[in-house]
């Protein structure tokens, strides 16, 4: 399929995802693939394309969290009929367990990358949404995968992600790891021991055919730094009650238009949590990009939604003053948030 063709068609599903019409993004992927197009260029310029939109309608305010999940509704749709026709491809290549970590319920990030493996002949083990290490460990004790491929959208879902790496590398399985939590390059994941990194499904079904057969345990995580982060998370809502209560965020807003109070009160809490969980994956991975992405990302929601940017300030402002009996932490966000 040419690139006048790709662009084509992710603008046709683009538009069936603004109309949430799971039929018409159906009939659009199964017309392509019966066409002979590729379906890994079909899941990651048609498909993936979409969702990334979709995701940029929230974040600019433009799209409630409802109509974001009934877009991707139609996604997943269109990622099934991409799945049913990767079925009908030979296994002729090893065995790949896809799994999403723990707090990590974005499952179709993994779908879209198991379903380009199964295209290119390896045998998925699709394992969805928030999958549990210990469950994981018995799991690939008793099926001997080939590989393990993690994804992960999310910061919070990186501690998860180590344990994951852990349990597979014990049993000297290879891990590749991938998605947006990982950051742009391989840094955060090859800290957590993760094999190889993957940026997006081509370059997914390139690494695992190149991954070893064996790998040795994942090395122990820096001690002051994993111990610190450790804590952070039995801490999170005592953290997250104190930075509510003082950030003006809510007071604010208030007094302006409903449909704004509204649209800020539902991403207070994500925004709170973010931010904890960007400290916490700064700590564990050693690379602090966490923080002044987050602090960006906090800037585009909250001024999208009419709030004051100062507000983003103030909120780095909390942060290292709630984490004052966190001394890493505190000093990452003192020198990194912005």
């Amino acid at each position: 399929m040419s690139a006048f063709d790709t662009a084509e068609a992710a603008t046709r599903f683009g538009r069936a995802l603004d109309a949430v019409d799971t039929p018409a993004a159906t009939a659009l992927v199964g017309g392509l693939l019966d066409r002979g197009a590729d379906p890994v260029v079909v899941l990651v310029e048609v498909i993936a394309a979409g969702q990334r939109a979709v995701g940029g309608h929230w974040q600019r305010g433009e799209w409630t969290v409802a109509r974001e999940h009934a877009a991707t509704g139609v996604s997943a749709a269109a990622v099934g009929v991409v799945a049913e026709h990767a079925g009908r491809v030979p296994v002729s290549r090893g065995r790949v367990v896809v799994a999403c970590a723990e707090r990590e319920w974005h499952a179709l990030p993994a779908s879209l990358v198991g379903h380009a493996l199964r295209a290119h002949g390896w045998d998925v083990t699709l394992l969805g949404a928030s999958t549990p290490a210990a469950r994981l460990n018995q799991y690939l004790h008793d099926l001997g995968p080939d590989a393990v491929a993690v994804s992960c959208s999310v910061l919070g879902a990186l501690p998860a992600c180590r344990r994951i790496v852990e349990a597979a590398t014990a049993a000297g399985i290879p891990v590749l790891a991938g998605g947006p939590g990982f950051g742009r390059d391989s840094r955060r994941a090859l800290a957590l021991g993760a094999t190889a990194w993957a940026p997006e499904a081509y370059a997914a079904v390139e690494a695992v055919g190149a991954l070893p057969r064996v790998v040795p345990p994942a090395p122990p995580l820096p001690a002051a730094a994993a111990a610190e982060q450790a804590e952070l998370e039995v801490a999170h809502q005592r953290l997250q009650h104190a930075l509510r209560a003082g950030w003006s965020l809510a007071t604010e807003v208030l007094v302006k238009a409903p449909v704004v109070a509204d649209s800020l009160a539902s991403v207070a809490k994500d925004v709170l949590d973010l931010s904890l969980h960007a400290v916490g994956a700064a700590l564990l991975t050693g690379d602090p990009r966490p923080i002044p992405e987050t602090s960006a990302w906090v800037a585009e929601v909250l001024t999208a939604r009419g709030a004051d940017p100062r507000l983003v300030a103030e909120l780095g402002d909390l942060l290292a003053g709630v984490l004052a009996d966190f001394p890493l932490a505190r000093a990452l966000v003192t020198e990194h948030w912005r």
